[in-house]
């Protein structure tokens, strides 16, 4: 039985507007500035407006573009489809088939980007990771390492909280076989690159292959990386990147294909995530982290 709530999954009463990909692409040249080039003249009391949000306020105002997004027709179709079919299991569900927005600690200090929705998991849930076998794995392995209050996550309203970590995607709908195109991946990148600009993680840890070079991409679009020839991905790869980025970890993604067939162990996820605490500690004791979500004048 769905639990009782409004404005959620598991509900489905409470939908936020939806916009045409011509007014998708506006709101998110609009929202996200530094993402076009060149960008649109914003008054700069309004800017100011903006760079003065606490994280939370900034990350609220992504949800709503990222809900609302329909920029990529496949996906806008297949989602949707999802959700009127269902699968028997669920079929007393209302599903969320929509974008899935990021989750977590609004200040955390590790970044998780994962690929996209799975179709009877967070596009029916509304949540990433929840309701399927990848967030069964992954929820159980961050609270082993203090990143979540509780191993299992079912729906929105189960209770579960991130400490210090916030989950993104590469896409941030279900695509058909579990492949975005990579025209659906750059659609979804600025908010990546919002969540990541908000977020100012000590270290990222990548889910699979598309996740980590996708993210190498928009450093390197950024100006911030000039190549990413030299990093390859592999479980258990780290990389200390120029400057002051980020430390990179990679890991397989916790699919069930992975999972079930031994490719990925829980051994081997806790591994990564030990080595993850100890160099976000280590960057803490260097340099204290501001917890106030405003942006350094």
């Amino acid at each position: 039985m769905q639990p009782k709530t409004t404005g959620t999954a598991s509900a489905g009463k409470t939908l936020l507007p939806t916009r045409s990909p011509a007014e998708a692409v506006s709101f998110c040249a609009h929202l996200f500035p530094h993402y076009t080039s060149p960008a649109p003249q914003i008054p700069a009391l309004q800017f100011v407006a903006v760079m003065k949000e606490s994280a939370e306020q900034r990350l609220a105002r992504l949800r709503e573009t990222v809900i609302a997004c329909r920029k990529c027709p496949r996906l806008v179709q297949y989602r949707e489809e999802v959700a009127r079919t269902k699968r028997r299991a669920f079929r007393e569900w209302t599903y969320w088939g929509r974008p899935v927005p990021g989750f977590g600690d609004p200040h955390g200090r590790l970044l998780i980007i994962g690929l996209a929705p799975a179709a009877h998991g967070g596009n029916r849930t509304g949540r990433a990771f929840t309701g399927d076998r990848s967030g069964d794995f992954l929820y159980a392995r961050l609270y082993e390492a203090g990143f979540a209050n509780q191993p299992t996550s079912v729906d929105v309203n189960d209770g579960l909280e991130l400490h210090d970590a916030y989950i993104a995607a590469t896409a941030r709908c279900a695509p058909p076989d579990n492949k975005p195109l990579p025209e659906e991946l750059r659609n979804c990148a600025c908010y990546l690159e919002e969540e990541f600009a908000i977020l100012r993680p000590r270290a990222v840890l990548a889910l699979g292959a598309i996740a980590f070079y996708t993210y190498l991409r928009m450093l390197v679009k950024q100006g911030r990386l000039t190549s990413p020839v030299r990093y390859k991905f592999s479980h258990a790869a780290d990389f200390k990147l120029p400057g002051d980025l980020p430390h990179l970890f990679a890991s397989y993604h916790p699919s069930q294909q992975n999972t079930q067939t031994g490719r990925l162990t829980p051994a081997m996820f806790d591994a990564v995530l030990r080595r993850i605490r100890r160099v976000i500690g280590a960057a803490e004791t260097k340099t204290p982290r501001r917890r106030s979500g405003s942006i350094p004048s």
